[in-house]
């Protein structure tokens, strides 16, 4: 028995990193997954590898069952698309993971106003377009869970003086974040009367992807200072398998919580430190 047998689960983001391992376990524990991302195929995106045809074959080789929907988030009517698909293939969405994002490393004062609406389409915008459209199915069954994945830059870096008056570029990304964990927090108090978990969860380190090691976040796919993609997929699997009542509201981080819950002995890092200065969601 998985812990999501009969689940009908919607992951976005899925042709690589986070999205990939989410998407492929929760296959192996039952779910009918719906793998939607805009890479189809190999060499589709100029810079990143992986694709949808690759993580829906992985499932597909592994027993389980998956489809793919090629979708553009930042889209709404692509949004509409994905539900429908995923409705027509396999009936309504009991579980939705909003783990695609987008982010360009550029200060603030260089930030083009375009790219900046464009994170803010696919960060922000698309979660809640999302779960508008799955949350009326989940009330009249008075079940689901929606898990939104954030990030440790949600935590602001405080206020001044700064000894630290490095620009990297990353505070668009962190303002989306903080909005997405503040989304799942008020969207969980909403829904909380039809048992339904909202909740948001972010890494306890960073996760070498094609992403982060494209972006220089880490130094490679091996970097001893990262953490696997397995974690946040466990993670996201705790979070939408456990009762509303354990989970719903919590803004958390991947290793923390898999110790909180025993799912795993030890943690080697547990997120943000609650005592960092700063202000943010995954602190409450």
């Amino acid at each position: 028995m998985g812990k999501l047998d009969g689940k009908v689960a919607v992951v976005t983001g899925a042709s690589r990193g986070i999205g990939q391992a989410i998407a492929e376990l929760f296959a192996a524990e039952g779910a009918k997954v719906v793998c939607a991302a805009r890479t189809v195929a190999e060499g589709d995106h100029k810079m990143l590898e992986g694709s949808l045809n690759r993580t829906v074959q992985n499932i597909k080789d592994a027993g389980g069952e998956a489809t793919m929907v090629q979708a553009n988030v930042s889209e709404e009517d692509d949004c509409v698309k994905l539900i429908d698909e995923a409705n027509a293939a396999y009936g309504p969405v009991d579980i939705l993971v909003n783990n695609a994002a987008l982010n360009y490393y550029i200060p603030i004062v260089d930030y083009p106003t375009s790219r900046w609406e464009r994170c803010f389409a696919i960060n922000v915008h698309a979660p809640f377009i999302l779960s508008k459209l799955v949350l009326p199915d989940m009330i009249e069954r008075n079940s689901g869970a929606i898990v939104n994945i954030s990030s440790g830059a949600a935590i602001g870096p405080g206020r001044g003086p700064y000894e630290d008056q490095t620009a990297r570029g990353g505070t668009m990304y962190g303002a989306s974040k903080a909005a997405l964990e503040r989304i799942s927090q008020g969207l969980a108090q909403e829904v909380s009367a039809h048992n339904i978990a909202v909740s948001a969860l972010s890494p306890s380190q960073v996760v070498p992807t094609p992403g982060t090691v494209f972006h220089k976040l880490v130094e490679g796919m091996d970097d001893p200072r990262g953490e696997s993609p397995e974690y946040m997929a466990r993670a996201t699997l705790l979070l939408a398998s456990e009762g509303a009542d354990k989970v719903s509201g919590r803004v958390t981080y991947s290793q923390q919580i898999l110790k909180e819950f025993g799912w795993i002995d030890e943690a080697k890092g547990t997120g943000v430190d609650s005592g960092r200065v700063g202000s943010g969601y995954s602190q409450i």
